[in-house]
């Protein structure tokens, strides 16, 4: 598949809204039904779904002896949950893997669940998204006292509507004469990737596996996707905060991402390159700032990855108060809370 075609330059709220483009009950926009850890109105919502993601769950139920789920069809505050005696991580991962299996295998929403859009990663689901990134120590998630609520194959993250996590780290080495100068190591993606084939993206990044703790991924992802060696990211990384936005996909899913953003500056004379390992990096250059900026507005960055720069780009003082007229529109939707409050509201 073809990369990306540079569109005009835009501005960085312009980029930023096209990754951060989604809020809950705009007008004009489609109903969507909340999606309740179980059948009560007090429950923890851990998703948002769509009327036609409403509609099969409704003919799993009509289809099996034992129906999954609990639809409660109030028009105004409506939602949708896990029945009655599914009621721990370990049964409700069991129904989501032979639900998603199932859909897989019956070509239902091939755009985001075929065999080829197959991810075999399995995400994390919290009862509080911003809660605690706890998981069962024995493995077996029989219990249910944890903020972890079960876990789920990646690929359908979006037809659920449920928040995810990723790690992005900017690798990138600064001119020992003028510390100011940056340069930074960006990737283009294999054009075979499931996704954004050929566009740029962050000197590393990756989705956050069930049970895997944030900075082992970074490790992890660093040898993966770039060779960077266990011991110059444990010296050298850095973790600088998160950021976190609403995206709908042009085909309509919604996915309310957080992303923990790491540093990683090489220091002078390291020897240290990043170069392809896994075949998900096509290549990497060292760009000048100028050049990455210039690649940021005309849109040839994946779309999460330019957010995680220009977060870099605050953080080193380089967007400004003085010198960007939308700095705190951008600041602020940098760390958005995808509506949260109101997903059980109606």
């Amino acid at each position: 598949m073809p990369g990306p075609t540079p569109k005009p330059p835009q501005t960085f709220l312009q980029i930023l809204s096209t990754c951060d483009n989604y809020r809950v009950g705009s007008p004009g926009d489609e109903k969507v039904v909340p999606w309740l850890l179980f059948p009560s109105s007090s429950s923890p919502a851990i998703g948002l779904l769509r009327p036609e993601i409403v509609a099969q769950l409704r003919k799993e139920n009509e289809s099996s002896s034992a129906p999954s789920w609990e639809i409660n069809d109030d028009p105004d505050r409506g939602w949708v949950s896990f029945a009655r005696g599914i009621d721990t991580p370990a049964a409700r991962s069991r129904v989501m893997k032979e639900l998603c299996e199932r859909w897989r295998d019956t070509g239902l929403w091939p755009d985001e669940i075929s065999p080829r859009k197959w991810r075999a990663e399995l995400y994390p689901v919290y009862r509080n998204p911003f809660g605690p990134r706890d998981y069962p120590k024995d493995g077996d998630g029989h219990g249910d006292t944890l903020n972890y609520a079960f876990e789920m194959e990646r690929s359908a993250s979006g037809l659920f509507g449920i928040v995810t996590y990723g790690v992005h780290m900017t690798v990138y080495e600064v001119d020992p004469a003028d510390e100011a100068q940056y340069k930074i190591w960006v990737p283009r993606r294999a054009a075979t990737k499931q996704t954004w084939p050929g566009y740029l993206d962050n000197s590393v990044a990756g989705g956050i596996d069930a049970g895997r703790g944030v900075f082992d991924c970074v490790v992890k992802e660093s040898m993966e996707e770039a060779s960077i060696p266990e011991d110059v990211v444990r010296r050298h990384a850095r973790p600088t905060g998160s950021i976190s936005y609403f995206f709908r996909t042009p085909r309509g899913w919604l996915q309310p991402e957080i992303e923990y953003a790491y540093d990683l500056c090489l220091p002078p004379g390291s020897g240290v390159q990043p170069q392809p390992l896994d075949g998900e990096v096509e290549s990497f250059e060292l760009l000048p700032l100028s050049a990455v900026v210039h690649h940021i507005k005309t849109g040839v960055f994946k779309y999460n990855c330019a957010p995680v720069l220009i977060d870099f780009m605050v953080r080193k003082g380089i967007i400004t108060p003085d010198n960007e007229p939308d700095y705190q529109e951008i600041v602020t939707r940098l760390h958005g809370r995808f509506d949260y409050e109101k997903w059980t509201r109606p």
